[in-house]
């Protein structure tokens, strides 16, 4: 769900800059690749997030099967 509103924001700037005038090009750039980061970010520490969690019920399982025997 987040990369959903991760993609739908970075669309959204992508627009926002199409539609502006030539003489807002570098503010437009420096805003779009602000946007583009903190996408990149998100999505990062998502994933990161993702992999603490699987790396933990992997454990609680080996501890689990340690624990059987």
């Amino acid at each position: 769900m987040k990369n959903l509103f991760a993609f739908g924001f970075l669309a959204l700037a992508l627009t926002v800059a199409s539609c502006n005038n030539a003489s807002k090009t570098e503010e437009t750039a420096d805003s779009l690749t602000n946007a583009i980061d903190s996408t990149a970010d998100a999505l990062t520490d998502s994933i990161n997030a993702a992999a603490d969690s699987a790396t933990a019920v992997v454990d609680s399982i080996a501890d689990s099967v340690k624990n059987a025997q």
